[in-house]
């Protein structure tokens, strides 16, 4: 197994020992493409062995892109955050992930590595194949994720919302990540919409983007509102266990979402 922050790793194998494990830690490669966060054509690229912590203290994304900041924000504690790494959480495949629940909202793509030095990419809502399962195979490694940002983003609605049993150090019993991109108009021209914790892997909610895309803010009222909740509530297929009923999973997401919009269209 590969290791960098351990902040999952040392869990996992606490609860599951396995026998004759060899860990590669990775945490001191020093290749920038791994390592760092660039600004490039077509946006952000983000490299695996890139900290929550530095998520966070990073200008363009925190005016760019606040989703990916507020869920790295709300990620455990500080300490935690001072290792756990943006590769860690995607490749632990937790439909509980807070970094990368907001990087599918973002339609962000994975850079996979493989052994011969290729690189191929995959959209990271196909990356998920199942609960802690990927689309990784055993000749290769996640080297970065790369961030579409829109040079047209003129008024962007872009959060983070995150339901849990207590304020920190929690997963999340749900969240929903939104990316929401405005234009001088008032026209949504851009939508991306993610849940958590509510299916056996993060769900990118097409139907929500669709409804959204092309209308304008200022024409929304209650009954869009609605329809949008709905729209995002038939993607939920939650659980029940110890943080929450598979009810209430339900129902608070459709809150959440309705209450999203409530936001936008003017009183």
């Amino acid at each position: 197994k590969f290791g960098a922050g351990y902040t999952d790793l040392l869990l996992e194998l606490k609860k599951k020992p396995e026998e004759d494990l060899t860990i590669v830690n990775l945490f001191d490669i020093t290749d920038e493409d791994f390592k760092s966060i660039k600004i490039i054509d077509s946006g952000i690229r983000i490299g695996a062995l890139v900290t929550a912590n530095q998520i966070t203290i990073n200008y363009q994304i925190r005016e760019q892109i606040p989703v990916l900041f507020e869920a790295a924000k709300s990620l455990a504690s500080r300490q935690i955050r001072q290792v756990a790494t943006v590769g860690g959480n995607i490749c632990t495949a937790s439909p509980a992930g807070d970094v990368a629940c907001a990087l599918v909202a973002l339609k962000a793509q994975c850079e996979i590595l493989k052994t011969d030095g290729v690189v191929r990419d995959v959209p990271i809502k196909d990356f998920f194949t199942g609960v802690r399962t990927t689309d990784l195979r055993v000749n290769e490694i996640l080297r970065s994720v790369c961030v579409p940002v829109d040079s047209k983003r003129e008024n962007t609605y872009s959060g983070f919302i995150k339901i849990g049993a207590r304020r920190s150090m929690e997963c999340s019993v749900l969240s929903l990540a939104y990316d929401i991109i405005v234009d001088s108009d008032d026209m949504i021209t851009n939508a991306g919409i993610a849940i958590g914790s509510l299916a056996p892997t993060i769900k990118f909610v097409d139907a929500a983007c669709d409804f959204l895309i092309g209308k304008a803010i200022s024409s929304f009222n209650s009954t869009d509102a609605d329809d949008f909740a709905m729209r995002v509530q038939k993607y939920a297929d939650p659980i029940s266990d110890i943080r929450g009923s598979a009810w209430y999973r339900k129902e608070t997401l459709y809150n959440i979402s309705k209450s999203l919009i409530g936001e936008l269209y003017p009183r």
